[in-house]
């Protein structure tokens, strides 16, 4: 496979200053560290081409030599980029962590953080959903030792300061490179960050200053939920490290549907049957609502489809500001069981009614007719 050039694989020109090229170099660098990109398996050499390519660009020497003889160098020998990287101050190739650290900064891993988020789902019925409630959960968390107060010391005892890192949880290493002099700052080894050690542990954590708890806390559902609504509990998640505060445990809301009610927005959908008798002369008949039962007029001729409107029936609104409405649909049940009396009397409505069914049915037909004819 033929090897890239130098100046393409930086994306520099062949008369690029010493600083474009460590410019070039950084940006290139944060894009495909292998650390930023541990799903590509293609990163690491590709990161290898950029860093080689810098450190000989990089050495006004090898630079030189580069541009006389390309790849070969001198000599046809080629360059030892393993060696280059050693004499770059990296301490061989595959020092992917303290090159990153080096553009990116530094800093102890366990120094003061906020403690993770949490999350529960919550199941909610129709109407808890639509009211309102209140709920206990169990929530599973870590939070500090109630012994050593999250000290992760023995009660009477006190952490020390690391001798190493004097209580600053990192240490800073000097390195001499081709792009100048650079400062790592590195988490500290003898106290992993911490900036103390504990020589006497608390029982009842073993030194880590966190335990693992099951906490019942009690959640306020507002009324007019709906599926997927969340809320935020304000320091109910992971304790946090070194004084930092707790995470917040988010309540993620679930609706079970109803077996009667739909919910369209803040209106309530429902589908109501009636009789064909009921539908031809009216009546008045009762409709569940979510706040009891409550009747309805149903005026004579009514079709099946027909909705009628419960106004402030519905879902209340988040923020306050009254309900939606409730929107009953009816549906004309045909009968499937007659006995001949009562076919006989539906025989008899047909006979009387007829001549006039005939004529509506002529009306429709020939609005059909003028339709399609014009």
């Amino acid at each position: 496979m033929r090897k890239r050039d130098y100046y393409e694989v930086l994306g520099v020109s062949r008369d690029a200053s010493p600083e474009e090229i460590k410019k070039a170099y950084r940006k290139l660098a944060r894009k495909y560290h292998p650390d930023a990109n541990k799903d590509d398996p293609r990163a690491a050499e590709k990161f290898k081409e950029i860093a080689e390519a810098a450190a000989v660009l990089g050495d006004p020497e090898r630079r030189a030599q580069y541009d006389r003889y390309g790849h070969a160098g001198p000599e046809g020998r080629g360059f030892d980029f393993e060696d280059i990287f050693r004499q770059a101050g990296f301490g061989g190739f595959g020092g992917f962590g303290d090159i990153f650290e080096m553009f990116f900064g530094g800093g102890a891993p366990h120094g003061p953080r906020k403690g993770q988020d949490l999350r529960y789902d919550l199941k909610l019925d129709f109407r808890e959903a639509a009211f309102g409630t209140e709920k206990e959960i169990r929530v599973p968390r870590t939070e500090l030792c109630p012994q050593c107060d999250g000290s992760g010391a023995a009660p009477g005892t006190h952490p020390a300061t690391c001798p190493m890192c004097r209580g600053r949880g990192q240490v800073s290493v000097t390195q001499q490179t081709p792009f100048g002099r650079f400062i790592q700052t590195r988490p500290c080894e003898r106290c992993r960050g911490e900036g103390r050690i504990i020589q006497t542990p608390c029982s009842e954590c073993r030194g880590a200053g966190r335990v693992r708890r099951m906490r019942l806390l009690t959640v306020k559902i507002p009324a007019g939920v709906s599926d997927d609504f969340r809320l935020r509990l304000v320091g109910e998640g992971e304790a946090g490290y070194r004084g930092a505060p707790p995470g917040d445990l988010y309540v993620y809301i679930y609706v079970t549907p109803d077996e009667f009610f739909e919910r369209e927005g803040n209106n309530v959908l429902c589908e109501l049957p009636i009789s064909f008798v009921q539908a031809a002369l009216g009546d008045e008949v009762d409709v569940p609502t979510l706040d009891g039962k409550t009747t309805i007029r149903i005026p004579e001729g009514t079709q099946t489809g027909t909705i009628f409107r419960l106004r402030g029936r519905g879902i209340p609104y988040l923020n306050g500001g009254g309900r939606g409405d409730q929107l009953v649909q009816v549906r004309v049940v045909t009968p499937t069981r007659l006995n001949e009396k009562q076919k006989e009397l539906l025989r008899e409505f047909g006979r009387q009614a007829s001549s006039k069914l005939y004529a509506e049915e002529k009306g429709f037909f020939k609005k059909i007719k003028d339709a399609f004819m014009g």
